[in-house]
């Protein structure tokens, strides 16, 4: 007879620092830096640029973008993790930790809670939709670190993406409907998606086909013509190009365009940060109505909502 293992799930995200501070910024930002997976330049040109330059200044900066979206709990991306892993562990009865790839709690502390509670097979659920190699691939690399301490590692079931997974689609359409009942309908309905290098999409990441599909299906939904939604990237880096259109040129473009009520998701963020909260719901806004547009409608990221905690459970009992 055959011995049912016992499961667990692993909620994976891409982390945050402690507190709103330079000096946990620059921690956080330093190792999330040094990853070549975010960053993939020869480590003898970049590490003397990012510890003399980019450090150095960015930090205290970053440090107030954070200190302005702050919540009464801690940083919102670990708030609304914790409250995402509470409802899946009440929703399927397993147990189910937060690990992050860069800051605490990180992944081997998340693996080695879920050994402490006995569990034998671990799903690791990356909570990126689109499979990029800069965000999914960085998870599983932390993974793979994480069980070389192990004496006895645990089975693994690894969830690469649920970019169409019509859960997903489903919950992103009932938020867009949500916000139309209670706010009204914009003129467009804006998809940004975090950016990656130009150069990463054409040496063989799918990120950027992901991201199209999910914007279509999300589009099919909820019964938009194509010029009734539009795809953007945000949140670039560097002066290499990104892929485009970027979220904030944009934003500058539209009203002239005779495009003043919009509606903005942000489809690639499980739960609202820095990026969606300050960037898009703050900079991006401003960068609209300053052109001339009169209404920018943000809709949050799905965060801990029901239909998102269903998903989830649905891919934890049937991994695709």
């Amino acid at each position: 007879m055959q011995t049912i293992k016992k499961q667990g799930v692993l909620l994976a995200n891409l982390g945050t620092p402690q507190a709103p501070t330079p000096t946990e910024v620059k921690r956080f930002l330093s190792e999330f830096l040094h990853d070549q997976r975010v960053v993939d330049l020869s480590p003898w040109k970049w590490y003397p640029i990012l510890h003399c330059f980019i450090l150095p200044r960015r930090s205290p900066r970053v440090a107030k973008l954070y200190e302005s979206i702050w919540m009464d709990e801690g940083s919102p991306l670990m708030v609304y993790s914790l409250r995402q892993r509470e409802k899946l562990k009440n929703l399927t009865g397993l147990p189910v930790e937060v690990g992050m790839t860069y800051g605490q709690p990180s992944l081997s502390a998340g693996l080695e809670k879920l050994q402490q509670q006995g569990v034998e097979e671990v799903i690791v659920l990356p909570l990126y939709p689109q499979y990029s190699s800069s965000t999914t691939a960085a998870v599983f690399d932390g993974l793979a670190k994480a069980l070389k301490t192990i004496p006895t590692i645990p089975e693994i079931k690894f969830i690469r993406d649920y970019y169409n997974h019509p859960l997903y689609i489903q919950a992103l359409a009932n938020s867009v409907r949500d916000s139309w009942n209670t706010k009204g309908k914009g003129d467009l309905l804006v998809c940004s998606y975090h950016g990656i290098p130009k150069r990463y999409a054409d040496n063989g990441d799918i990120y950027p086909q992901h991201c199209t599909e999910t914007t279509r299906l999300l589009a099919q939904e909820l019964g938009l013509d194509e010029d009734k939604v539009l795809m953007t990237y945000q949140s670039q880096f560097g002066k290499e190009e990104w892929l485009q259109p970027y979220t904030d040129k944009t934003m500058e473009s539209l009203p002239e365009k005779g495009i003043k009520k919009i509606d903005i998701l942000c489809p690639a963020f499980s739960v609202d940060c820095l990026e969606t909260l300050e960037e898009i719901a703050g900079e991006n806004k401003e960068l609209f109505l300053e052109a001339g547009g009169e209404v920018f409608n943000y809709i949050p990221c799905l965060n801990a909502d029901d239909a998102h905690i269903e998903m989830m459970k649905a891919l934890v009992y049937d991994p695709r």
